[in-house]
């Protein structure tokens, strides 16, 4: 029972669907009636209503029950049932006052003795015999549309339910016209070994049983909640103004949809309004002819015969006009209704060519700022590590980056003869009072290598 793709179907007690019915399996939600006085107490129990709904073969079929157990039963129970000759398994649907409703509904008298009864709560022996027969239905059903092929009978064999004891097996099927299976009968009976019973049901009742998704994006609606199916014509489409397109209008069924019944008599009182025989109106330029009536905005669309052009007009102008006709009078003018539409209108957004409109030029002081720091950082670096060096020289720049000696040896820089120590000079007082000045811009200078003096060298060891 419950809903085959959620884990929930024919493995015992179901656990519940975590869809909130909106599976596409068609199961979670099909023939459900939410109870919405479930919680609510009641002053007298025992006024309570004593009959229960069951649904079958995961809710494609729901028969009534009266329960003369002392059990409280709740949607979902499994419980064991009379049946044809022995006993079925159903499933609780609904339960309380609702299922009067329902009663009434269904024109069934509460008290009929002729109504069936609740034997007991399932326990795991009657459970497993469902399980049983469940399994038998699909290959039950495939032999049984082979007899019906071999025999060359006009039907269809749509659904197989087997009774949860095995005893009895009932067999639906669609049909157009009449259909004498009493020898299909007689080979069910001697291939399967149970009762047979045959139930016609009509193409809707099919699609019921099928299940689906509807144009909408909902679960269909024979499938669900809609018991009753009413005749379903074109009238109903001309009346609310849709175009007669036999795939649009059409269910999975093949008939027209049930759902254009739905807004029907909202559409004809709203026609009411209306002045009946305006199919056509006499005017100055020729006779024009309705060719849509717009229900929402009260409006009735002309055309004139021979042009292309369209002239809404509202009711009070066409019964003017219709007067005027009766008296022989012919008008100029239809004055048509400006058409407006209510809804703002949608601003486009702009695109703006912003190439080359960007200067780049904070970005190039940027980089110019940053690439100067790192070299006057490079720099104090390399001074720094000059001073550490010992007198004697040795190999100056063995430990400097390849850029650094590249970028030294480029700079124009005198010849040193000596690698003695650095030689701090005598600071000019003109030179610290330009540095105390504001700074202001100014041209960048050309740094002056510091020279330094030349180094002794060594006396030379005199050889013998």
């Amino acid at each position: 029972m419950g809903c085959s793709s959620c884990g929930t179907g024919g493995s015992g007690k179901p656990g519940g669907c975590k869809s909130n019915g909106g599976c596409s399996s068609g199961g979670c939600n099909r023939l459900n009636v939410h109870d919405w006085l479930a919680n609510l107490p009641f002053s007298d129990p025992e006024s309570t209503c004593k009959i229960v709904e069951v649904s079958f073969k995961q809710g494609s079929r729901k028969e009534f029950f009266r329960n003369l157990t002392p059990h409280y039963f709740t949607k979902g129970d499994l419980v064991t049932v009379e049946g044809v000759t022995g006993f079925d398994v159903g499933e609780i649907s609904l339960t309380g006052e609702l299922v009067r409703l329902q009663l009434k509904k269904r024109g069934i008298n509460e008290f009929s003795d002729e109504m069936k009864k609740v034997l007991r709560l399932s326990h795991d022996r009657d459970i497993e015999s469902f399980r049983i027969s469940k399994d038998r239905e699909p290959s039950v059903q495939a032999r049984s549309r082979e007899l019906a092929i071999g025999l060359k009978l006009q039907m269809k064999l749509s659904e197989v339910e087997i009774q949860a004891d095995g005893k009895k097996a009932t067999f639906f099927y669609t049909a157009d016209d009449r259909v004498d299976f009493r020898e299909l009968i007689r080979q069910f009976a001697a291939e399967f070994k149970v009762k047979v019973e045959m139930r016609q049901i009509g193409i809707r009742q099919e699609a019921a049983k099928v299940g689906g998704i509807g144009s909408c994006g909902r679960e269909l609606c024979c499938s669900t909640w809609l018991h009753d199916f009413k005749s379903v014509n074109t009238t109903a489409a001309r009346y609310q103004n849709l175009s007669i397109n036999q795939t649009k209008l059409s269910g999975q069924c093949g008939r027209l949809k049930c759902c254009l019944n739905f807004e029907l008599d909202t559409y004809l009182d709203a026609l009411q309004h209306f002045p009946d025989n305006a199919e056509s109106i006499e005017t100055a330029k020729g006779t024009a002819f309705l060719i849509k009536k717009d229900i929402f905005k009260n409006l009735m669309w002309y055309i004139i015969q021979g042009g292309g052009k369209h002239y809404p007009l509202t009711i009070q102008r066409v019964k003017e006009i219709k007067r005027l006709n009766s008296q022989g009078i012919k008008p100029e003018e239809l004055e048509a209704v400006e058409i407006t539409s209510s809804k703002p209108k949608e601003i486009e957004p702009q695109f703006v060519d912003v190439v080359g409109q960007i200067s780049l030029r904070s970005l190039e002081k940027n980089d110019r700022k940053r690439r100067d720091n790192n070299r006057n950082q490079e720099q104090r670096n390399q001074g720094s590590r000059q001073d550490a060096r010992p007198q004697g020289g040795g190999n100056r720049g063995g430990n400097e980056p390849r850029q650094q000696e590249q970028r030294r040896q480029q700079a124009p820089r005198p010849q040193n003869q000596g690698g003695g120590p650095k030689q701090q000079q005598p600071r000019n007082p003109n030179q610290e009072k330009k540095e105390n000045r504001p700074q202001q811009q100014r041209a960048p200078q050309q740094r002056v290598p510091i020279q330094r003096p030349a180094q002794p060298k060594p006396p030379e060891e005199k050889k013998d």
